[in-house]
């Protein structure tokens, strides 16, 4: 069942990435992952011009709220985060990630967002941009998420390299802060990603597109070691 908060845990977590499921059903698909054994959900925010995608707003957010009570960990992969992340927050989201590529002091938006009742704040960045970009938020972060695909669709192949970036910024973080990963995170790269030192895992096909969903993230679990 979904905890409460992941931050709470030390162990490995496993995130429902809903842009996987049916939003035709996703009341059902939101209780079926969560009978299932994942942790928590990911949101992922597309705007089509940061990417070249559109996925949904703070409505869906606000819907999802509304069916369950699990930690809802939103991805703003969005030009203008400040603007929008109060939405968010008030429709129900826990933790808000912003991209640094969008912001010109990433330090002074993690702490705008947190001002603005941001509970948990994130930052992430493109495979493409330099792991040191977010240094200088780093102090004012509750975790960072490696993208290790290129952020704007669903189902791409596992960047290994990205992992480069796991391992660089793992000793950075103090034991309150959590690494998280997002891309092509399946049977065969979950483990990588653990032994690089990711603590949570974004998952998105690997579970939505399997029958058992409970058979889908108890063999992911397994590949954890618990």
């Amino acid at each position: 069942m979904f905890t409460s908060n992941p931050f709470q845990s030390s162990g490995p977590q496993i995130a429902a990435s809903i842009l996987s499921a049916d939003f035709a059903k996703l009341g059902d698909e939101v209780a079926d992952v969560d009978r299932g054994g994942a942790d928590f959900l990911h949101l992922d925010v597309m705007d089509g011009h940061f990417v070249p995608n559109i996925s949904f707003g703070p409505a869906v957010t606000k819907a999802v709220r509304q069916v369950t009570r699990a930690f809802l960990d939103v991805h703003l992969m969005i030009t203008e985060p400040e603007r929008y992340a109060p939405e968010f927050v008030k429709a129900g989201a826990d933790a808000i990630t912003f991209h640094v590529e969008v912001v010109a002091d990433p330090a002074a938006t993690a702490r705008k967002l947190r001002q603005m009742g941001c509970r948990h704040v994130g930052i992430t960045l493109n495979p493409a941009t330099a792991i040191e970009t977010i240094f200088p938020a780093l102090e004012t972060v509750d975790h960072v998420l490696i993208m290790s695909v290129v952020p704007g669709f669903g189902g791409q192949k596992f960047m290994p390299e990205m992992l480069a970036k796991v391992q660089t910024i793992r000793p950075r973080l103090t034991p309150n802060q959590r690494l998280e990963i997002d891309g092509g995170i399946h049977d065969q790269t979950i483990r990588q990603a653990r032994d690089a030192g990711v603590d949570w895992f974004v998952i998105g096909s690997a579970i939505f597109d399997q029958n058992d969903r409970a058979a889908a993230i108890a063999s992911l679990r397994q590949r954890l070691g618990g």
